[in-house]
């Protein structure tokens, strides 16, 4: 039975792309603790962009292989997005205090609570770790590992703009999800960490569910650099307008919304300060 095959294939697809995903996971979080364990970097602030750089390169990659079974694989939209639920929720626990976001290097600065140096040389760390990943991962892929692998090698690992509106509409979802993502990291700060990485995690996925059709819904700029920049359909100044000019004002807005203007109609006497999602390190 020809169907049969075929999911066969699917199944065996995804079983490739899940391991790799694990592997990714692995590794980084293997060199986080020796980087955490080193006496180059322990206890420095070295340590803080080395672990930005492992923990944006994690994500990049996990998102490439994501996205690759998403496009290529046209596997069910029911199983990715529980995919990208995992993958949110796996990243909440591990990245032990990295952004992974340039946005929220930026936020944290423009709210004064790390300096604007230490802010562009996390947003340095996560755009290195971006080229990186652009690298690395079609040197994987050509591995062959899986059908799908071989499928995008013969394709010439060649990706489609995912701008499938017009700009000044792709650049509001991407406007919209940065804000919704924002608010939610920076009004949760009372809710258990436990179950905060949930309700984050659950908050990406809707976004990515509502907006993945619109823009790849991706609300990050330096994963949107390694992810959407490289594709073929759009140029550098519209990929710049939708993936970093769109999250960029939507963080803002958030900062100035939740920051001077709500606190001025509801003033509280006891102000919850903002706690970003984070791991607890290790002793």
């Amino acid at each position: 039975n020809k169907s049969f095959e075929m999911k066969l294939m699917a199944n065996g697809d995804v079983g490739v792309s899940v391991c790799v995903l694990v592997g990714v996971v692995l590794l980084c979080e293997a060199s986080r603790r020796l980087l955490k364990k080193s006496a180059l970097f322990a206890e420095t602030a070295l340590e803080v962009y080395a672990v930005e750089f492992v923990s944006t390169l994690q994500l990049c990659c996990c998102t490439h292989e994501l996205k690759l079974l998403a496009e290529v694989g046209r596997v069910e939209p029911r199983l990715s997005l529980t995919l990208t639920y995992l993958a949110c929720v796996v990243h909440g626990l591990t990245f032990g205090g990295a952004l992974g976001n340039a946005c929220g290097a930026l936020e944290r600065a423009c709210s004064k609570r790390i300096a604007g140096r230490c802010a562009l040389q996390r947003v340095a760390c996560q755009f290195a770790a971006a080229c990186v990943a652009r690298a690395v991962v079609p040197q994987v892929w050509g591995l062959g590992l899986s059908d799908l692998h071989l499928r995008h090698k013969l394709l010439g690992f060649r990706c489609i703009s995912q701008i499938r509106a017009t700009l000044p509409h792709t650049a509001a979802v991407e406007f919209a999800g940065a804000f919704c993502v924002h608010t939610v990291i920076s009004r949760t700060q009372a809710v258990e960490e436990k179950y905060r990485v949930h309700l984050i995690s659950v908050v990406v996925t809707t976004l990515v569910y509502a907006g993945g059709s619109v823009s790849g819904a991706v609300f990050n700029p330096s994963l949107a650099f390694s992810t959407q920049f490289p594709c073929s359909g759009n140029s550098f100044l519209e990929y710049s307008l939708v993936y970093w000019a769109g999250p960029l004002l939507g963080m803002l807005t958030s900062l100035l919304v939740f920051g001077p203007v709500v606190p001025m109609l509801w003033p509280t006497s006891d102000p919850t300060p903002y706690r970003p999602l984070e791991t607890k390190k290790g002793k």
